[in-house]
């Protein structure tokens, strides 16, 4: 049975690693970075150089990108 993915607050690696399983953490971390790049609803995100999404920001990024 597969799990329903949870709005909540979720380290910044460990969501990324929700997008990009199998990767290794820096790696899904980069590369989920890259897309928040390129996504102009999303870059404003990266500007806070946290190391946490809040509830809001991660709704934000599955309403762009779609859940893991």
């Amino acid at each position: 049975m597969e799990k329903k993915f949870r709005i909540r607050t979720y380290g910044r690696t460990e969501l990324a690693q929700l997008y990009c399983p199998g990767v290794l953490p820096r790696s899904a971390y980069r590369r989920l970075k890259a897309w928040m790049v390129l996504n102009p609803r999303l870059r404003p995100l990266l500007r806070q150089n946290s190391r946490i999404f809040t509830p809001a920001q991660v709704k934000r990024i599955v309403d762009v990108l779609g859940e893991p």
